[in-house]
Parts: structure tokens; sequence; C-alpha cells
């Protein structure tokens, strides 16, 4: 795990360049997805923009972050359910495994993300209760189970769900940096909990440019987990 977690801050880090970064997010801009997770999500992204507006803010991040992290605790139980179910099946256990560990490991960087988010968003304005803490709860709890079921049915199309979901993020991440750059330059960051995650950015501006890969790669690995979904059931 140490040497995952390691070898994953590398690639992060890595993308800080510009021509790393667009050569590591070509190739999987223009993915396809389906009907069924092309509306969901279109539902879900239009929802957010709908109570928090089409521009990044602090606040739209909250929302964004704390249904970012709901898909991968889902596809984790959804494992569980699915092993106890098939568990005499090595093959399809062995794959069920990886899933869980890779949402498991997943995870624990978004909940970084909503921590962290959450606590700079309430140095940067009042939060009414239900646009900012109601709805994003009831979305994630709507979210868990439509994705825990929309796994069960079919791992693809939870998987595509969620490359739509994670380049919205990327997007508004980057037009947020874009727009606000100099200014989250000169604004530092203080969290015990990114310390204790293994993350010191310099400021506001390196830890959202670090968030905004995540993203990223969280996104492709959406569509990698597609295509080993896909190889394990011509194996089975």
């Amino acid at each position: 795990m140490a040497d995952e977690r390691a070898e994953y801050e590398a690639l992060i880090e890595s993308l800080n360049d510009d021509a790393a970064l667009a050569a590591y997010r070509t190739p999987f801009d223009h993915y396809r997805v389906g009907l069924v997770p092309r509306v969901l999500g279109g539902v879900l992204i239009g929802s957010g923009n709908l109570l928090y507006g089409r521009a990044p803010s602090y606040q739209k991040f909250r929302a964004i972050e704390v249904i970012a992290r709901v898909p991968y605790h889902s596809w984790a139980s959804a494992a569980f359910t699915l092993l106890t179910l098939f568990y005499a099946d090595e093959a399809r256990a062995l794959r069920l495994s990886q899933i869980a560990r890779f949402a498991t490991f997943v995870a624990d960087n978004e909940t970084m993300h909503v921590v962290v988010v959450s606590n700079l968003a309430r140095q940067h304005g009042r939060s009414g209760f239900f646009r900012h803490t109601l709805a994003p709860i009831v979305g994630g709890f709507f979210y868990f189970w439509g994705s825990y079921l929309l796994y069960l049915l079919s791992p693809r199309w939870a998987l595509e769900m969620n490359y739509l979901f994670e380049d919205h993020a990327f997007e508004q991440y980057s037009l947020f940096l874009e727009t606000h750059g100099r200014e989250l330059g000169h604004c530092t960051i203080e969290s015990s909990y990114l310390a204790a995650y293994g993350r010191h950015p310099r400021s506001q501006y390196e830890f959202f440019r670090s968030v905004r890969n995540d993203e990223l790669v969280h996104r492709n690995r959406s569509v990698r987990e597609i295509a080993l979904h896909r190889a394990a059931s011509r194996r089975g």
C-alpha cells in the first residue's frame, strides 16, 4: 500500500507540468459513455449547476466533494455483496477484490478533499443549511444507493457515470485555477488533516492544483477499470 501511495503521489506531482497533463488527459477526453450513465450523469451534474451555479466556487467544491467520494464507498459495498454470492468463482472474486481495493484507496483521497475544502469554504463566506449541508447529504444518500444498484446491474454503467462526474470536477477545478490562480498563489493553507494525509502545499493554488490532478486520475482510472472488467469477463 505504501508503494502504491508513493507511485500515485508521484503521478499527481508529474501532472503539474502542462505537457504531461495534456498527454495524460487527451486519450480519454472523448470517451463515449452509454445512454443510461449519460442521462443519470446529466441529471446529477445539471442539478449541481442549478443549485450552485455554473461557475466554480468554494461552496460548490464542497458539494462536489461530498458527492465525489460516494460512488467509491458504494462500489466497495456492492463488491462485498457480490463476493458473498460468488466467492466460489476465484476469477470473479479476484476482480471484485481489486475493485474494492481501488475504491477504498480513492475514497480516502476524496475524503481528504472534502475535509480540507469544507474548511476553506467555511473561511470564505456563510453557508446556507439547505443548499450547502442538507442538499449534498441527501444527494449523496441517493447517489450511494443508485451507484450500488447500478454497479450490481452493470459495472460499466457505474464506472461511466463516475467518469462523467470526475470529468466535471476536473473541468471545474481547471477553470477555478485559470480564473483565480494569481490570488490563490498568495493564499496560505493550513490543515492538520492534509498534513496527516501527506500533502504539504505551500498555497491554495498548489492544493487546488493537486485536487484537479486527482480528479483527472480518477476519471481516467474509471475508463481503465471498464477495460479490466471486460478482460476479466472474457477470461471468465
